[in-house]
């Protein structure tokens, strides 16, 4: 009798667990959202039609720029920093932009989670490879770094 309490017992440890590796699951999917993969950049060239400091109803916080492309619009978000600060991005409706990032989807709406912003002679850096927002300090040590290395401003 005792090796079938042993098996009871691990048996009910087991199934214990499931409701966590559930919620676990769950968080994985919750989460994926807001991964960022490199890999999975795209680059969109578009003209500017729509600045916003603050995200309208619907739309993921922080700034966004809206663009029209040869693929239609695209909602592009340029996080809470994107138009703050020393090193902000100064861009006017009807300028033609290039943007490197990721595309997802908020909401049910496709977004496109900018890394770089390039206009006219000038890229601005909004995100990490890893997707992590840059804050105004942050762009101004990535300036300098690239000043001291020779490399774009």
């Amino acid at each position: 009798m005792r090796p079938q309490f042993k098996q009871l017992c691990a048996l009910a440890g087991l199934l214990a667990l499931v409701p966590l590796m559930q919620a676990q699951s769950a968080k994985s999917a919750q989460s994926s959202f807001f991964s960022y993969d490199i890999s999975e950049e795209v680059t969109v060239r578009g003209r500017v039609t729509g600045v916003l400091n603050k995200a309208a109803l619907g739309l993921m916080n922080g700034s966004h720029l809206l663009i029209a492309s040869p693929s239609g619009a695209t909602d592009v978000s340029l996080g809470p920093y994107g138009l703050v600060g020393k090193g902000a991005l100064s861009v006017q409706l009807g300028s033609q932009v290039e943007i490197i990032g990721v595309m997802k989807t908020f909401g049910g709406r496709p977004v496109l989670l900018a890394r770089r912003v390039t206009f006219g002679d000038r890229i601005y850096r909004i995100r990490t490879e890893h997707g992590i927002a840059l804050s105004p300090m942050a762009k101004e040590r990535v300036e300098n770094a690239s000043a001291e290395n020779g490399g774009v401003r």
